[in-house]
């Protein structure tokens, strides 16, 4: 599992050493509320961002389903009376499968994997342009089969919304979700980029860049086009 804070290289330092605090902190309580043993985890600290190896007999369900509740919810109540500029969000992917410890960290398949979902240019999309989230996941469709479609600790597949990733010389799907909010909204968002996105390029058309209540915005600047979603779908 990797955690990694959004716009995290914007922050001057004193508020990047508030940040990492922060993220502990929030990783700690929404795994105490879990009763998830943060001992155990084999972490990894890379400044804005927490890579994590979990025991295996951890049930997948739990730090899904409880996990990623309790942790929206600490970031919310973190956030809560924050100035705009200064609310902590987070990206968070979650894969299962072969790690081993090696000299810098660790090695195997799920690591890389867990670092290219996390990087993805779809969840990164998510978090820009859904404002009212704090917190956007994404897990390998290995753990969506295996586990969420199963429906344990309360998961909801239809919660979860399908993305490609490609990302250097990984390729695979993933399913990413929005707590508290609609998969539909993610839809547009995760959808596979044009193939022609050179600098000569035509702009895109119908490319969602913000959700924000009600309300959807089409393009940017000046071409801009908002439309409320409950009436245009």
């Amino acid at each position: 599992m990797a955690a990694d804070v959004e716009k995290y290289s914007r922050l001057d330092t004193l508020r990047q050493e508030d940040v990492q605090a922060d993220l502990v902190r929030v990783l700690e309580e929404a795994a105490a509320l879990s009763g998830l043993d943060r001992t155990a985890w084999a972490r990894q600290a890379q400044g804005d961002q927490e890579f994590a190896v979990l025991p295996a007999d951890i049930s997948e369900s739990v730090v899904l389903g409880d996990f990623v509740r309790h942790l929206a919810v600490r970031l919310g109540e973190r956030n809560a009376n924050q100035a705009e500029d200064a609310r902590m969000r987070l990206r968070l992917a979650v894969d299962v499968g072969v790690a081993r410890t090696a000299a810098l960290g660790h090695s195997g398949p799920a690591p890389v994997a867990v670092a290219r979902y996390l990087n993805a240019p779809q969840l990164k999309r998510v978090l820009e342009a859904i404002d009212s989230t704090d917190l956007a996941v994404i897990i390998s469709d290995r753990l969506y089969q295996d586990v969420v479609r199963l429906r344990g600790q309360g998961l909801d597949p239809e919660r979860y919304a399908k993305a490609h990733i490609r990302q250097k010389e990984f390729s695979g799907y993933g399913w990413i979700h929005v707590p508290e909010h609609d998969p539909a909204e993610l839809e547009p968002l995760v959808a596979d980029p044009e193939p022609d996105s050179g600098p000569d390029a035509p702009a895109p058309h119908n490319v969602v860049h913000r959700i924000d209540g009600s309300n959807v915005t089409f393009g940017s600047g000046d071409a801009a086009t908002t439309i409320n979603k409950r009436y245009h779908q």
